[in-house]
């Protein structure tokens, strides 16, 4: 076939959806934004663990979203129901972060292990003032990871735990030899130690983790990891519990005063930002029904995380040239008001394309800063904030968000590729603009060039031409959008968004795209 003379643009419905799927590219031969791919110089390696999520006990987002029990009638395996299981696996989450979180400076791990029926039952103060039977603990969270095939973040109690009680946990989880804890974690099942790969702190240490200053965090800081002592072999990456949104003065502290020592280390920092349409906790904005105007604030102040990674990189970069110390950014998603009816400690919100157009732009910037950023984790995992699944008992839903993290599973541990983009169109809101195109590029572990873009204006296209030093005869991948500004999925209507998938022919060896309003595509060239 004759690419030159064949027809510019070829879609190949490979979904159900085929009624719209020719609606969705156009060829453009005078594209507005062009990409530029510098292929000669590869970047850092984009860390699988970007990809993290996070759970922790609140609302239902362990009990029924994953946890529920083994006579349940729910299906499941050892008690973890198997549709969310199997759904977390065609994600391949690499990394799952608990127990929180707010709640792990109130978590003693001794509740959550031995047999079911003689766990003490725990009020939950921080989410609704509920009871925890401690049915999810230790064990259970290691097996549910296992069975994801993922590695494990344990967030350590500081707030109202001592160094002792951390010290031990640690020993219970990784210890190999006759010591009374390593053999009552086989009392309990588990004969071989666990591996740990990341241990936190403490979080949010300047907040619900104990209303600390930085000054104060880091003697703690220092003090506990002095004592969290782990076989030369299990020794997990220690992350410190750093600021939120616009604060810098926690990263530059630590930094300059928690270094690792002979007798403790520091591996990371960790930082926290949510988005909330209004930036105004007290009145957020809703997760449905919301109008043009909340849909460009919640997009222009998620596009804060890039001033607030820049700052906090310049920062490690003065004190850490080797880049010895990573910044993780292990809370971040949307927070929407709590609809009518529903508990306001539970936090669990719907989950709409405008919300993975948001998981897509903060995808794009970890990528951007992946020699920095090893780790993310999405807030949370199932029920509770910007959710992968949402569940109605025996019913599961996957979201938006769920679809992105799939359709940006070729990233994980990709090598980046620099870009730019010229043309550098706005999407305008009354006097204000933000970039309307978003675009990453790696070279995926199967050897294929991968590229992801984010149109945020949801009432223009905009052409796009891919150029790079290399003929590409195609670009395969998927779409995500709808005509729709709150699109969501319902237990009645579960398909109503989904991916769709594409071919396009290129031109001269070039991709050209008319990119469709609000919506994101990742695609490989070949």
């Amino acid at each position: 076939m004759n690419i030159k003379k064949a027809s510019t643009t070829l879609i190949k419905c490979l979904t159900t959806s085929c009624l719209i799927a020719g609606s969705l590219f156009m060829s453009s031969a005078n594209a507005q934004t062009t990409v530029h791919l510098d292929l000669e110089n590869p970047g850092a390696t984009i860390n699988k663990n970007i990809y993290g999520q996070f759970m922790e006990h609140l609302g239902r987002g362990i009990y029924e979203g994953v946890w529920v029990g083994e006579n349940s009638s729910i299906k499941n395996i050892n008690g973890f129901r198997t549709d969310v299981l199997s759904a977390l696996r065609d994600l391949h989450v690499p990394l799952v972060r608990w127990p929180g979180g707010c709640f792990a400076d109130e978590y003693h791990w001794k509740d959550g292990i031995g047999p079911k029926n003689k766990r003490k039952v725990t009020v939950n103060t921080n989410w609704g003032g509920v009871t925890d039977d401690n049915a999810f603990g230790t064990h259970e969270f290691m097996e549910f990871a296992g069975l994801l095939g993922a590695e494990v973040y344990i967030n350590g109690n500081l707030g109202t735990g001592t160094p002792q009680e951390m010290a031990q946990w640690l020993e219970y989880m990784t210890s190999d030899s006759q010591s009374t804890l390593a053999n009552l974690r086989r009392e309990n099942g588990r004969d071989k130690p666990w591996k740990i790969d990341y241990f936190a702190i403490g979080n949010e240490t300047w907040g619900c983790g104990g209303s600390m200053t930085p000054e104060y965090y880091a003697n703690l800081y220092k003090r506990y990891a002095t004592f969290l002592k782990t076989p030369a072999d299990n020794t997990p990456k220690l992350i410190a519990s750093g600021g939120h949104t616009d604060q810098l003065e926690w990263t530059e502290y630590l930094i300059k005063n928690a270094k690792s020592t002979w007798a403790m280390q520091m591996d990371a920092i960790s930082h926290h930002y949510y988005t909330l349409p209004t930036g105004n906790w007290e009145k957020k904005g809703s997760a449905l029904g919301f109008d043009e105007s909340e849909w460009f604030s919640a997009l222009k102040n998620t596009l804060r995380m890039e001033t607030f990674i820049k700052n906090n990189i310049a920062i490690l970069d003065k004190h850490d040239p080797d880049k010895k110390v990573g910044f993780y950014i292990d809370e971040w998603g949307t927070w929407y008001d709590v609809a009518e009816g529903d508990d306001p400690g539970f936090l669990y919100q719907q989950n709409s394309l405008r919300d993975a157009v948001i998981a897509a732009l903060n995808l794009n910037l970890f990528h951007q800063h992946a020699d920095r950023i090893h780790m993310s984790n999405i807030a949370q995992m199932v029920n509770v904030l910007q959710a992968m699944i949402l569940t109605d008992k025996e019913k599961m839903i996957l979201t938006p968000t769920y679809h992105v993290f799939k359709m940006y599973v070729p990233f994980q541990n990709a090598t980046s590729i620099p870009l730019t983009i010229k043309g550098k169109a706005k999407y305008k809101y009354n006097d204000a603009s933000i970039p309307k195109i978003s675009a990453t590029a790696a070279i995926a572990q199967d050897g294929k060039l991968y590229i992801a873009l984010v149109n945020t204006d949801p009432n223009s296209m905009e052409s796009v031409s891919i150029k790079a030093p290399k003929d590409f005869v195609s670009a395969k991948g998927f779409i995500l959008t709808s005509d729709v500004l709150d699109a969501h999925n319902t237990f009645a209507k579960p398909d109503n968004i989904t991916p769709i998938a594409f071919t396009v022919l290129a031109v001269d060896g070039n991709v050209k795209i008319d990119l469709r309003p609000k919506s994101i595509i990742v695609f490989n060239l070949e």
